[in-house]
């Protein structure tokens, strides 16, 4: 990650600047303030984690069936009203859109999509979700591979939209939102998941992701949105600081009752 090396170097370039003298210590510094600037404006260039459309295929293969009734229901897209609650909530919807797509079924890919247009609309984003990437997902149908790709395209194109019109804040809180869906979703496709297998491994693997989130959001939290999103994650950030590489039931219970109540204040 870009930016986790940003974060790394920064504080060695200072250190050795600090036993430059006069002018050129004057020079030096103003060199690498500018340059932390146009790290900054650039940074993150494309989708940090990966997407949900790719943890949920590593759903899918482990052979559990779509479960209904667990995904944030469409019909709460109008009660989203600030364009932060907006961001999430297309970050929450586009994970549910994936599990519906990746498990083939149709009119949930339809209303999701509908569900998406709806916030799309308010932060000038319709034409990324219009009609036409209906009709690719229902052509590929057939396909998961196809299915993933077509909806990574399509998540990536709005985070890059996002941060090319100077709303980082809004890609990374959809970025948070898909990962926070991810996760529900993960630990609700069976009302065991800790008797799943795969479904630990997968779990831990989000770890990393959930660490690399928290280093690119670093750089934003004087932004109240990111300040409030991130305050929400305190109980997977302490679950996840006690664990290693492998996770017992206990710990899936765990991280389920953490993520679940993460998820509610975000849908609410």
């Amino acid at each position: 990650m870009k930016k986790a090396l940003v974060l790394l170097v920064i504080p060695l370039v200072l250190i050795s600047l600090s036993g430059i003298t006069g002018c050129r210590q004057k020079s030096q510094k103003e060199k690498v303030e500018i340059g932390i600037v146009d790290t900054l404006s650039g940074q993150i260039e494309d989708y940090p984690i990966p997407t949900s459309a790719e943890v949920i295929k590593m759903l899918s293969e482990l052979d559990v069936a779509y479960q209904f009734g667990i995904t944030n229901p469409v019909e709460n897209a109008s009660r989203y009203i600030s364009s932060t609650s907006r961001a999430i909530n297309m970050g929450v919807f586009g994970a549910d859109l994936s599990y519906c797509t990746v498990y083939n079924i149709s009119q949930e890919v339809l209303n999701y999509l509908d569900g998406i247009r709806v916030l799309a609309n308010e932060l000038n984003m319709s034409k990324i979700y219009d009609v036409s990437l209906y009709d690719k997902l229902k052509a590929n149908s057939d396909s998961k591979n196809l299915l993933v790709d077509i909806l990574t395209e399509a998540f990536k194109t709005t985070y890059n939209y996002l941060a090319e019109n100077e709303q980082q804040n809004l890609a990374l809180l959809v970025v948070g939102g898909a990962w926070v869906e991810g996760m529900y979703l993960t630990c609700h496709v069976s009302e065991q998941a800790y008797n799943v297998a795969g479904i630990s491994r997968n779990l831990i693997e989000q770890k990393k992701s959930f660490e690399t989130f928290e280093e690119i959001t670093a750089s934003y939290k004087t932004d109240p949105g990111i300040a409030d999103f991130l305050a929400k994650l305190e109980p997977i950030r302490k679950v996840y600081a006690g664990l290693t590489t492998s996770l017992t039931t206990q710990d899936i219970i765990n991280i389920t009752k953490a993520i679940a109540e993460i998820r509610a204040q975000i849908i609410q």
